[in-house]
């Protein structure tokens, strides 16, 4: 009687190598402490605090550089203190010309989470005292004006694809969303009737958005008019396709946007979350409220969604100055 063969999960791996690689060096050899420790934790924050994999693979990373950090100075997870945290930002600082401040916090952060995890779960020592941390201030994101998106969304970059890709630019702009959500999208996913899209955000909660008509318009042309392939062959159900088939890239809708603003002649840097940020500004200088911002962009906390909340009063500002014939300023 032959007995049936159990498949072994896929196991995650804080140095990013390929499970299978991986699983042929482990039968040669034990992993080493801080990996299973890292395992561990990164199989809680998946199956028991059920973040997205986007999240996940960030913290598989932080995790990698730091049991780097360990194994170059022949350091287990237990022998870490206040000293060799600090050691450990400080080869941040020093790594390819220094590391910004928003990303060494970052990674500080999935630090600190690691050991509060190992605390509860008594495989490690309590977090040191006296943690360092990270003022990051208060930094306004680049945001475009009402003139500059039209500019932009004119000026979608064009090829062979050049409905999908004035249907992407609009409805990145017209529902604010991350360059994730919109690469997830499947063709249900869009109401074109009912003016809605429905996407997944950040810990996969589902939210649905409004969409403006110029961007229904784009996407109900590019779904009549271009997303097909040779054929007809598709690989999968998603909106937005490449040219074998399969969903968009990320970095596929990075260099599109960044060609764009190229085509259009902006001056400022350009990305996917531009129009993301710009989205929420227009929305509160428009006269939406905080709360309804908030639903839309999917924050958490509306303490998130506040920051946009200064970038409008600021353009209202600068309109004032620049129209109202009391507020030119001496000298």
């Amino acid at each position: 009687m032959k007995s049936s063969k159990v498949e072994r999960p896929i196991e995650l791996d804080p140095g990013g190598v390929s499970s299978e690689h991986r699983n042929r060096k482990q039968r040669k050899s034990n992993w080493k402490p801080e990996t299973r420790l890292f395992q561990e934790f990164l199989s809680h924050l998946q199956f028991e605090r059920g973040l997205a994999d986007n999240t996940i693979a960030s913290y598989r990373s932080d995790l990698g550089q730091f049991g780097r950090f360990l194994r170059q100075r022949r350091l287990s997870v237990e022998d870490v203190d206040l000293m060799q945290i600090r050691a450990f930002l400080d080869s941040l600082e020093s790594a390819d010309g220094g590391l910004q401040v928003a990303s060494r916090a970052r990674k500080l952060s999935v630090v600190k989470s690691l050991y509060r995890f190992l605390a509860r779960e008594g495989a490690g020592s309590p977090l040191p005292e006296d943690m360092p941390s990270f003022k990051q201030g208060h930094r306004l994101p680049t945001v475009l004006n009402r003139a500059e998106a039209g500019l932009l969304l004119a000026n979608a970059a064009g090829g062979a694809f050049k409905l999908r890709n004035r249907a992407v630019m609009e409805l990145l702009y017209s529902a604010g969303l991350r360059v994730s959500e919109l690469t997830s999208l499947h063709l249900n996913d869009i109401d074109l009737e009912g003016g809605f899209v429905r996407c997944l955000g950040k810990g996969s909660k589902e939210r649905v958005i409004p969409v403006g008509e110029p961007a229904l318009v784009a996407v109900r042309r590019y779904i009549e008019r271009e997303r097909w392939l040779p054929g007809g062959r598709q690989k999968d159900g998603h909106l937005f396709l490449n040219r074998f088939g399969a969903g968009l890239t990320r970095q596929t809708v990075h260099k599109l946007v960044r060609e764009s603003a190229q085509r259009a002649g902006l001056a400022k840097k350009v990305t996917p979350h531009t129009l993301r940020h710009s989205f929420a500004t227009h929305l509160l200088a428009g006269g939406a409220d905080l709360r309804s911002v908030q639903e839309m962009l999917g924050h958490a906390d509306i303490s998130t969604t506040e920051i946009y909340t200064h970038l409008s009063r600021q353009e209202l500002r600068q309109i004032y100055f620049s129209a109202h014939p009391r507020a030119k300023r001496k000298g």
